[in-house]
């Protein structure tokens, strides 16, 4: 028989064995909606500023690979710790919500498999390993634009979480909280390529209604519950079928974001042009595959693929067509 002094209650797990919960419970392989396009905007930021130091850089041979490999695995680090920070703060944020809900009361944090005091603690964790990796930034470049920047965008990315309290414009902040991404990336590498560069301005356009477009999309599977608890969400305030039009809209908005950024960017040729026609395809898909799911009235079929699997190619397929643009 098994000693009951030796149950591990849920609360008080060892703290590995926290971390791996925690880590599967806010899905870190989900970075990969806005990594890429950190990866992209840092790629470009660096180009611009081998232009502004070497005439010859023009070249893309004589690009200083090792250091950007190196920037790029900053960026890659910044982007993880901040997401970890923001989702843990959403779990935290949202235990009693999450509890309540059929759909998410079995998360790690809402069910009690862990206790807040380590999700703070982890949080806390990410939130000053980001400041720490950012200040790198400041002793390989000389830029202090991160470090001032890091309170900020830790601030605003957690303050997310609590939006749905007040605004059915909590997918927009969602949005404009991974727009940042490119923005800081790009200012981390060079501060300067936001005004040599407006395409960074468009592609952080992009991720921005893009991504709440398909939140709300995600956001339909708790429509009833959320008007029952009086939470706020686009299809809670204006019903599924006009959730879905907007969705389309923002989405609409975004391609053509994409095309301004393809026109203005010179360095931006055919292969991120064949990378904005795989997108509109993949959006189309993805709304095509929503509109089967709610008439047949299981949506969770719909967003396995619409949600996760088409958005993380349409990321991964853009941000690696438009690197390969700007490097090769």
């Amino acid at each position: 028989m098994t000693d009951p002094t030796s149950v591990v209650t849920p609360a008080r797990r060892g703290v590995p064995p926290a971390l791996l919960l925690l880590a599967r419970d806010i899905k870190l392989a989900h970075s990969v909606f806005a990594l890429p396009f950190a990866l992209l905007a840092a790629c470009l930021a660096f180009v611009y500023s081998r232009e502004s130091t070497n005439p010859d850089a023009t070249s893309k041979s004589v690009l200083d690979w090792g250091r950007l490999a190196l920037l790029l695995c900053l960026v890659i680090a910044c982007m993880v710790l901040a997401r970890t920070w923001a989702m843990l703060v959403n779990r935290l944020a949202d235990r009693s919500i999450d509890a309540a809900n059929p759909r998410t009361k079995n998360r790690i944090l809402a069910s009690g498999q862990v206790s807040p005091l380590i999700g703070w603690s982890v949080a806390i964790a990410c939130a000053a390993l980001f400041a720490g990796v950012a200040s790198l930034f400041y002793f390989l470049l000389s830029n202090a634009w991160p470090i001032w920047l890091a309170l900020p965008i830790l601030l605003w990315i957690a303050l997310y979480s609590y939006t749905k309290r007040f605004t059915w414009l909590c997918h927009l902040w969602l949005g404009l909280s991974l727009a940042m991404s490119p923005i800081a990336a790009a200012i981390a590498v060079n501060p300067a390529s936001l005004t040599q560069s407006f395409a960074l301005w468009w592609i952080a356009a992009f991720v921005a209604v893009w991504v709440a477009g398909f939140d709300v999309i995600y956001a339909l599977q708790d429509e009833s519950f959320d008007r029952e608890r009086g939470l706020s969400s686009i299809p809670a305030t204006f019903g599924g079928i006009k959730a879905l039009w907007i969705s389309r809209a923002l989405h609409a908005i975004g391609l053509v974001c994409l095309v301004a950024a393809w026109s203005t960017e010179p360095r931006f040729g055919a292969l991120f042009g064949i990378g904005i026609a795989a997108v509109a395809v993949l959006l189309a898909v993805e709304h095509a595959v929503m509109v089967k799911s709610v008439r047949k009235g299981d949506l969770s079929r719909g967003l396995n693929m619409a949600f996760f699997t088409l958005n993380g190619i349409v990321a991964c397929v853009l941000g690696a067509l438009g690197i390969a643009d700007i490097l090769f």
